[in-house]
Protein backbone atom coordinates (compact mmCIF):
# COMPACT_ATOMS: atom_id res chain seq x y z
CA UNK A 1 0.00 0.00 0.00
CA UNK A 2 2.75 2.01 0.59
CA UNK A 3 3.81 1.74 -2.99
CA UNK A 4 0.60 2.94 -4.07
CA UNK A 5 0.26 6.25 -1.74
CA UNK A 6 3.76 7.11 -3.94
CA UNK A 7 2.31 6.51 -6.89
CA UNK A 8 -0.68 8.44 -6.13
CA UNK A 9 1.75 11.14 -5.36
CA UNK A 10 3.86 10.90 -8.61
CA UNK A 11 -0.14 10.93 -10.44
CA UNK A 12 -0.95 13.82 -8.93
CA UNK A 13 2.67 15.97 -9.31
CA UNK A 14 2.76 14.19 -13.24
CA UNK A 15 -0.76 16.16 -13.91
CA UNK A 16 0.59 19.04 -12.41
CA UNK A 17 3.03 19.30 -15.49
CA UNK A 18 1.48 17.73 -18.25
CA UNK A 19 -2.03 19.29 -17.79
CA UNK A 20 -0.79 22.75 -18.69
CA UNK A 21 -0.33 22.04 -22.07
CA UNK A 22 -3.76 21.85 -23.26
CA UNK A 23 -4.91 24.67 -20.86
CA UNK A 24 -2.73 27.50 -22.23
CA UNK A 25 -5.05 28.89 -24.39
CA UNK A 26 -7.74 29.47 -21.74
CA UNK A 27 -5.13 30.82 -18.90
CA UNK A 28 -3.57 33.42 -21.58
CA UNK A 29 -7.02 34.84 -22.14
CA UNK A 30 -8.44 34.71 -18.88
CA UNK A 31 -5.20 36.64 -17.74
CA UNK A 32 -4.59 38.96 -20.10
CA UNK A 33 -0.95 37.04 -21.51
CA UNK A 34 0.57 36.57 -24.88
CA UNK A 35 0.98 32.50 -25.97
CA UNK A 36 4.70 33.02 -25.40
CA UNK A 37 4.22 34.44 -21.82
CA UNK A 38 1.75 31.70 -21.28
CA UNK A 39 4.52 29.56 -22.38
CA UNK A 40 6.18 30.35 -19.35
CA UNK A 41 4.43 28.09 -17.31
CA UNK A 42 5.74 25.35 -19.02
CA UNK A 43 9.40 26.26 -19.03
CA UNK A 44 9.16 27.58 -15.53
CA UNK A 45 7.94 24.62 -14.34
CA UNK A 46 10.72 22.91 -16.35
CA UNK A 47 13.64 25.18 -15.31
CA UNK A 48 12.78 24.82 -11.64
CA UNK A 49 12.29 20.77 -11.52
CA UNK A 50 15.74 20.80 -13.16
CA UNK A 51 17.18 23.10 -9.99
CA UNK A 52 14.45 22.30 -7.36
CA UNK A 53 15.63 18.64 -7.43
CA UNK A 54 19.16 19.35 -6.55
CA UNK A 55 18.81 22.26 -4.37
CA UNK A 56 15.45 20.61 -2.41
CA UNK A 57 17.31 17.52 -1.69
CA UNK A 58 20.45 18.85 -0.46
CA UNK A 59 18.98 21.14 2.01
CA UNK A 60 16.67 18.06 3.31
CA UNK A 61 19.56 15.81 3.18
CA UNK A 62 19.88 15.57 7.10
CA UNK A 63 16.07 15.24 7.78
CA UNK A 64 14.13 11.82 8.01
CA UNK A 65 12.77 10.99 3.86
CA UNK A 66 8.60 10.09 4.81
CA UNK A 67 8.44 13.60 6.85
CA UNK A 68 10.07 15.04 3.89
CA UNK A 69 8.28 13.39 1.37
CA UNK A 70 5.10 14.76 3.43
CA UNK A 71 6.43 18.23 3.39
CA UNK A 72 7.57 18.23 -0.24
CA UNK A 73 3.08 16.74 -0.94
CA UNK A 74 2.14 20.05 1.13
CA UNK A 75 4.18 22.24 -1.11
CA UNK A 76 2.84 20.53 -4.00
CA UNK A 77 -1.09 21.71 -3.03
CA UNK A 78 0.38 25.15 -1.85
CA UNK A 79 1.49 25.61 -5.17
CA UNK A 80 -1.70 24.40 -7.33
CA UNK A 81 -3.76 26.22 -4.64
CA UNK A 82 -2.21 29.08 -5.49
CA UNK A 83 -2.39 28.38 -9.23
CA UNK A 84 -6.10 27.90 -8.84
CA UNK A 85 -6.75 31.33 -7.16
CA UNK A 86 -4.17 33.12 -8.98
CA UNK A 87 -5.67 37.20 -10.04
CA UNK A 88 -2.59 37.47 -12.06
CA UNK A 89 -0.32 36.03 -14.38
CA UNK A 90 2.71 36.52 -11.81
CA UNK A 91 0.78 34.83 -9.19
CA UNK A 92 0.14 31.91 -11.69
CA UNK A 93 3.54 31.78 -12.29
CA UNK A 94 4.94 31.58 -8.73
CA UNK A 95 1.91 28.95 -8.27
CA UNK A 96 3.53 26.80 -10.79
CA UNK A 97 7.62 27.43 -9.50
CA UNK A 98 6.49 26.08 -5.78
CA UNK A 99 4.37 23.46 -7.11
CA UNK A 100 7.85 22.23 -9.37
CA UNK A 101 10.05 22.85 -6.07
CA UNK A 102 8.71 19.08 -5.19
CA UNK A 103 8.49 17.64 -8.24
CA UNK A 104 12.14 16.11 -8.46
CA UNK A 105 13.08 15.48 -4.86
CA UNK A 106 9.61 13.82 -3.93
CA UNK A 107 10.55 11.35 -7.18
CA UNK A 108 14.11 11.24 -6.22
CA UNK A 109 13.67 10.74 -2.55
CA UNK A 110 10.57 8.71 -3.01
CA UNK A 111 12.59 6.08 -4.92
CA UNK A 112 14.59 5.27 -2.54
CA UNK A 113 11.99 4.88 -0.14
CA UNK A 114 10.24 2.31 -2.59
CA UNK A 115 12.94 0.49 -2.81
CA UNK A 116 13.12 -0.19 1.40
CA UNK A 117 9.56 -1.41 0.90
CA UNK A 118 10.81 -4.78 -1.22
CA UNK A 119 13.23 -7.17 -0.77
CA UNK A 120 16.29 -6.19 -2.51
CA UNK A 121 15.59 -8.27 -5.84
CA UNK A 122 12.88 -6.16 -6.75
CA UNK A 123 14.03 -2.82 -6.05
CA UNK A 124 13.61 -1.82 -9.75
CA UNK A 125 10.26 -2.90 -9.99
CA UNK A 126 9.20 -0.77 -6.73
CA UNK A 127 10.61 2.39 -8.55
CA UNK A 128 8.50 1.51 -11.52
CA UNK A 129 5.44 1.50 -9.18
CA UNK A 130 6.24 4.75 -7.72
CA UNK A 131 6.55 5.76 -11.61
CA UNK A 132 3.21 4.21 -13.12
CA UNK A 133 1.70 7.42 -11.75
CA UNK A 134 3.67 9.33 -13.85
CA UNK A 135 3.10 7.41 -17.06
CA UNK A 136 -0.83 7.54 -16.25
CA UNK A 137 -0.95 11.19 -15.79
CA UNK A 138 1.04 11.38 -19.19
CA UNK A 139 -1.88 9.62 -20.58
CA UNK A 140 -4.36 11.66 -18.77
CA UNK A 141 -2.98 14.83 -18.25
CA UNK A 142 -3.99 16.99 -21.41
CA UNK A 143 -7.35 15.39 -21.75
CA UNK A 144 -8.12 15.74 -18.00
CA UNK A 145 -7.20 19.12 -18.45
CA UNK A 146 -8.80 20.02 -21.46
CA UNK A 147 -12.09 18.34 -20.35
CA UNK A 148 -12.47 19.74 -16.79
CA UNK A 149 -11.49 22.76 -18.35
CA UNK A 150 -13.86 23.08 -20.77
CA UNK A 151 -16.64 22.15 -19.13
CA UNK A 152 -15.84 24.65 -15.54
CA UNK A 153 -13.09 26.45 -16.55
CA UNK A 154 -9.48 26.19 -16.20
CA UNK A 155 -9.11 26.65 -12.34
CA UNK A 156 -11.60 24.09 -11.73
CA UNK A 157 -8.69 21.64 -13.29
CA UNK A 158 -6.08 23.25 -10.35
CA UNK A 159 -8.54 22.92 -8.05
CA UNK A 160 -9.25 19.13 -8.79
CA UNK A 161 -5.30 18.43 -8.92
CA UNK A 162 -5.34 20.15 -5.68
CA UNK A 163 -7.84 17.20 -4.33
CA UNK A 164 -5.74 14.81 -5.51
CA UNK A 165 -2.57 16.37 -3.67
CA UNK A 166 -4.60 16.31 -0.24
CA UNK A 167 -5.09 12.65 -1.13
CA UNK A 168 -2.16 11.81 -1.90
CA UNK A 169 -0.09 13.51 1.03
CA UNK A 170 -2.70 11.83 3.52
CA UNK A 171 -2.03 8.52 1.80
CA UNK A 172 1.94 8.83 2.51
CA UNK A 173 1.38 10.20 5.91
CA UNK A 174 -0.47 6.84 6.73
CA UNK A 175 0.58 4.44 4.82
CA UNK A 176 4.22 4.80 3.92
CA UNK A 177 5.95 2.91 7.32
CA UNK A 178 8.19 5.43 9.46
CA UNK A 179 10.77 2.96 8.84
CA UNK A 180 10.74 2.99 5.69
CA UNK A 181 12.22 6.77 5.48
CA UNK A 182 14.64 6.64 7.83
CA UNK A 183 17.03 3.88 6.76
CA UNK A 184 17.63 0.72 4.48
CA UNK A 185 19.61 -0.56 1.87
CA UNK A 186 20.28 1.51 -0.81
CA UNK A 187 22.13 -0.74 -2.34
CA UNK A 188 19.75 -3.37 -2.96
CA UNK A 189 20.03 -4.16 -6.35
CA UNK A 190 23.21 -3.02 -7.53
CA UNK A 191 25.04 -6.30 -6.87
CA UNK A 192 22.28 -7.77 -9.80
CA UNK A 193 22.64 -7.27 -13.56
CA UNK A 194 24.76 -4.31 -13.68
CA UNK A 195 25.98 -3.40 -10.26
CA UNK A 196 29.26 -0.86 -10.19
CA UNK A 197 32.23 -0.14 -8.13
CA UNK A 198 29.71 1.55 -5.20
CA UNK A 199 27.08 -1.46 -5.28
CA UNK A 200 29.42 -3.34 -2.76
CA UNK A 201 29.33 -0.64 -0.54
CA UNK A 202 25.49 0.08 -1.39
CA UNK A 203 24.10 -0.18 2.25
CA UNK A 204 26.39 2.38 3.49
CA UNK A 205 24.97 5.45 2.95
CA UNK A 206 21.97 3.87 1.94
CA UNK A 207 21.50 2.49 5.43
CA UNK A 208 21.62 5.86 6.83
CA UNK A 209 18.91 7.16 4.03
CA UNK A 210 17.53 10.07 5.53
CA UNK A 211 19.88 11.19 7.75
CA UNK A 212 22.51 11.01 5.35
CA UNK A 213 25.44 14.01 5.55
CA UNK A 214 25.36 16.76 2.86
CA UNK A 215 28.86 16.09 2.95
CA UNK A 216 28.99 12.39 2.38
CA UNK A 217 26.67 12.89 -0.32
CA UNK A 218 28.56 15.18 -2.38
CA UNK A 219 31.44 12.31 -2.21
CA UNK A 220 29.27 9.96 -4.10
CA UNK A 221 29.63 12.24 -6.56
CA UNK A 222 33.53 11.42 -7.28
CA UNK A 223 31.97 7.95 -8.64
CA UNK A 224 32.73 7.58 -12.57
CA UNK A 225 29.94 5.52 -13.11
CA UNK A 226 27.31 7.86 -11.15
CA UNK A 227 28.44 10.71 -14.41
CA UNK A 228 28.06 8.15 -16.77
CA UNK A 229 24.96 7.04 -15.93
CA UNK A 230 23.25 10.46 -15.14
CA UNK A 231 24.87 11.56 -18.60
CA UNK A 232 23.26 8.78 -20.67
CA UNK A 233 19.88 9.70 -18.77
CA UNK A 234 20.53 13.26 -19.67
CA UNK A 235 21.14 12.01 -23.21
CA UNK A 236 18.69 8.99 -23.64
CA UNK A 237 15.85 11.91 -22.40
CA UNK A 238 17.33 14.31 -24.94
CA UNK A 239 16.88 11.74 -27.71
CA UNK A 240 13.55 10.88 -27.14
CA UNK A 241 11.56 14.41 -25.89
CA UNK A 242 14.04 16.05 -28.34
CA UNK A 243 12.02 13.91 -30.84
CA UNK A 244 8.24 14.18 -29.28
CA UNK A 245 8.29 18.22 -28.88
CA UNK A 246 7.52 18.48 -32.44
CA UNK A 247 5.67 15.48 -33.02
CA UNK A 248 2.55 17.14 -33.21
CA UNK A 249 4.30 18.61 -36.27
CA UNK A 250 5.33 15.47 -37.59
CA UNK A 251 2.09 13.75 -37.20
CA UNK A 252 0.37 16.91 -38.87
CA UNK A 253 2.73 18.13 -41.81
CA UNK A 254 4.48 15.12 -42.55
CA UNK A 255 2.06 12.06 -42.33
CA UNK A 256 -1.01 14.10 -42.92
CA UNK A 257 -3.18 13.62 -39.86
CA UNK A 258 -5.84 16.35 -38.53
CA UNK A 259 -4.72 18.45 -35.45
CA UNK A 260 -7.77 16.53 -34.02
CA UNK A 261 -5.82 13.17 -34.65
CA UNK A 262 -2.94 14.56 -32.62
CA UNK A 263 -4.68 13.88 -29.16
CA UNK A 264 -5.15 10.19 -29.15
CA UNK A 265 -1.83 9.69 -30.73
CA UNK A 266 -0.49 11.18 -27.91
CA UNK A 267 -2.67 8.54 -25.46
CA UNK A 268 -0.90 5.68 -27.81
CA UNK A 269 2.27 7.33 -27.07
CA UNK A 270 1.49 7.61 -22.91
CA UNK A 271 0.30 4.58 -23.03
CA UNK A 272 3.96 2.63 -24.45
CA UNK A 273 5.14 4.75 -21.63
CA UNK A 274 3.16 2.98 -19.08
CA UNK A 275 4.44 -0.79 -20.79
CA UNK A 276 8.01 0.83 -20.94
CA UNK A 277 7.94 1.58 -17.23
CA UNK A 278 6.54 -1.66 -16.10
CA UNK A 279 8.88 -3.92 -18.25
CA UNK A 280 11.90 -1.84 -17.79
CA UNK A 281 11.31 -2.40 -13.66
CA UNK A 282 11.01 -6.64 -14.42
CA UNK A 283 13.93 -6.41 -17.18
CA UNK A 284 16.09 -3.95 -14.71
CA UNK A 285 15.96 -6.56 -11.94
CA UNK A 286 16.80 -9.34 -13.83
CA UNK A 287 19.54 -7.68 -15.53
CA UNK A 288 20.01 -4.08 -15.50
CA UNK A 289 22.69 -3.03 -17.54
CA UNK A 290 21.31 -5.43 -20.15
CA UNK A 291 18.12 -4.36 -20.32
CA UNK A 292 19.38 -0.40 -20.14
CA UNK A 293 21.74 -1.08 -22.96
CA UNK A 294 18.62 -3.00 -25.26
CA UNK A 295 16.32 -0.13 -24.73
CA UNK A 296 18.74 2.65 -25.73
CA UNK A 297 19.54 0.70 -28.77
CA UNK A 298 15.62 -0.10 -29.04
CA UNK A 299 14.92 3.88 -28.80
CA UNK A 300 17.56 5.05 -31.10
CA UNK A 301 16.13 2.29 -33.64
CA UNK A 302 12.74 3.00 -33.58
CA UNK A 303 13.64 6.90 -33.81
CA UNK A 304 15.65 6.61 -37.05
CA UNK A 305 13.14 3.99 -38.51
CA UNK A 306 10.12 6.92 -37.32
CA UNK A 307 12.36 9.46 -39.51
CA UNK A 308 12.44 7.00 -42.56
CA UNK A 309 8.83 6.15 -42.73
CA UNK A 310 7.34 9.62 -40.61
CA UNK A 311 4.75 9.61 -43.66
CA UNK A 312 3.22 6.72 -43.58
CA UNK A 313 0.00 6.63 -40.61
CA UNK A 314 0.21 3.32 -39.91
CA UNK A 315 4.17 3.20 -38.97
CA UNK A 316 3.71 6.55 -36.96
CA UNK A 317 0.81 4.50 -34.99
CA UNK A 318 3.11 1.80 -34.13
CA UNK A 319 6.18 3.73 -34.06
CA UNK A 320 4.98 6.40 -31.34
CA UNK A 321 3.85 3.72 -29.06
CA UNK A 322 7.31 1.74 -29.85
CA UNK A 323 9.03 5.58 -28.90
CA UNK A 324 6.77 5.71 -25.54
CA UNK A 325 7.96 1.60 -24.48
CA UNK A 326 11.84 2.38 -25.03
CA UNK A 327 11.95 5.03 -24.16
CA UNK A 328 10.44 4.76 -20.57
CA UNK A 329 12.02 1.60 -20.21
CA UNK A 330 14.92 3.10 -19.21
CA UNK A 331 13.50 5.01 -16.45
CA UNK A 332 13.63 2.41 -13.40
CA UNK A 333 17.05 1.13 -14.06
CA UNK A 334 18.87 4.55 -14.72
CA UNK A 335 17.56 5.22 -10.65
CA UNK A 336 18.70 2.43 -9.29
CA UNK A 337 21.52 2.33 -11.12
CA UNK A 338 23.09 5.70 -9.97
CA UNK A 339 21.50 5.99 -6.26
CA UNK A 340 23.46 2.22 -6.44
CA UNK A 341 26.30 4.14 -8.04
CA UNK A 342 26.44 6.49 -4.98
CA UNK A 343 26.16 4.46 -2.55
CA UNK A 344 22.49 4.98 -1.81
CA UNK A 345 22.87 9.05 -1.35
CA UNK A 346 18.92 10.73 -2.00
CA UNK A 347 21.16 13.39 -4.07
CA UNK A 348 22.22 10.90 -6.52
CA UNK A 349 18.32 9.86 -7.46
CA UNK A 350 16.84 13.52 -7.45
CA UNK A 351 20.42 14.65 -9.47
CA UNK A 352 18.63 11.51 -11.80
CA UNK A 353 15.48 13.76 -12.34
CA UNK A 354 17.67 16.97 -13.05
CA UNK A 355 19.82 15.18 -15.73
CA UNK A 356 16.59 13.97 -17.33
CA UNK A 357 15.00 18.06 -17.36
CA UNK A 358 18.38 19.25 -18.42
CA UNK A 359 18.36 16.25 -21.44
CA UNK A 360 14.78 17.50 -22.81
CA UNK A 361 15.90 21.02 -22.65
CA UNK A 362 18.89 20.16 -24.83
CA UNK A 363 16.76 18.29 -27.28
CA UNK A 364 13.78 20.05 -27.56
CA UNK A 365 16.39 22.78 -28.49
CA UNK A 366 18.22 20.76 -30.65
CA UNK A 367 14.95 20.06 -32.52
CA UNK A 368 14.18 23.08 -32.92
CA UNK A 369 17.19 23.72 -34.51
CA UNK A 370 17.06 21.65 -37.52
CA UNK A 371 13.72 22.21 -38.43
CA UNK A 372 14.33 26.32 -38.55
CA UNK A 373 17.47 24.90 -40.83
CA UNK A 374 14.79 24.07 -42.86
CA UNK A 375 15.66 20.13 -42.81
CA UNK A 376 11.75 19.79 -42.16
CA UNK A 377 9.69 18.26 -39.53
CA UNK A 378 10.98 14.71 -39.70
CA UNK A 379 14.42 16.10 -38.77
CA UNK A 380 14.37 15.99 -34.83
CA UNK A 381 13.42 12.17 -35.21
CA UNK A 382 16.91 11.55 -36.39
CA UNK A 383 18.60 14.46 -34.46
CA UNK A 384 17.15 12.19 -31.34
CA UNK A 385 18.46 9.25 -32.52
CA UNK A 386 21.72 10.60 -33.16
CA UNK A 387 21.46 11.46 -29.21
CA UNK A 388 20.43 8.31 -28.22
CA UNK A 389 22.82 6.62 -30.07
CA UNK A 390 25.68 8.92 -28.27
CA UNK A 391 23.69 7.91 -24.57
CA UNK A 392 24.31 4.30 -26.26
CA UNK A 393 27.83 4.07 -26.00
CA UNK A 394 28.45 6.08 -22.76
CA UNK A 395 25.93 3.44 -21.42
CA UNK A 396 27.93 1.00 -23.14
CA UNK A 397 31.14 2.66 -21.48
CA UNK A 398 29.83 2.06 -17.89
CA UNK A 399 28.56 -1.38 -18.29
CA UNK A 400 31.93 -2.56 -19.24
CA UNK A 401 33.51 -0.80 -16.30
CA UNK A 402 31.37 -1.99 -13.93
CA UNK A 403 32.06 -5.52 -15.06
CA UNK A 404 36.04 -4.77 -14.97
CA UNK A 405 34.86 -3.21 -11.33
CA UNK A 406 33.14 -6.17 -9.99
CA UNK A 407 36.30 -8.32 -11.27
CA UNK A 408 39.18 -6.23 -9.60
CA UNK A 409 36.45 -6.92 -6.50
CA UNK A 410 36.60 -10.58 -6.92
CA UNK A 411 40.36 -10.89 -7.60
CA UNK A 412 41.32 -8.87 -4.86
CA UNK A 413 39.49 -11.10 -2.34
CA UNK A 414 41.18 -14.17 -3.89
CA UNK A 415 38.04 -15.17 -5.57
CA UNK A 416 38.36 -15.89 -9.39
CA UNK A 417 35.54 -15.03 -12.20
CA UNK A 418 34.26 -18.41 -13.23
Amino acid sequence: MGLLALALGGFGIGLTEFVIAGLLPQVSDDLNVSTAAAGWLISGYALTVAVGAIAVTATTASLPQKPVLVALLALFVAGNLLSALAPTYGVMLLGRVVAALCHGSFFGIGSLVARRLVPPERASRAVATMFAGLTVSNVLGVPFGALVGERWGWRATFWAITGIGVGALAAVAVLVPGWAGVGGGGGGAGARGGGDEAGARGSGAGARGGRADLRMQARAFRSAQVWLTLTATALGYGGMFGAFSYLAYTFTRVAGFSSTDVAWLLVVYGSGLVVGNIAGGRGADHNRDATLLVSLAGLATTLAVFGVLASSRPASVVLVFLLGVFGFATVPGMITRVTDAAGGVPLAASANVSASNVGNAVGAWAGGLVISAGFGYAAPLFVGAGIVAVGLGVMGVAARGAVGARGEGRRGTGVEEV
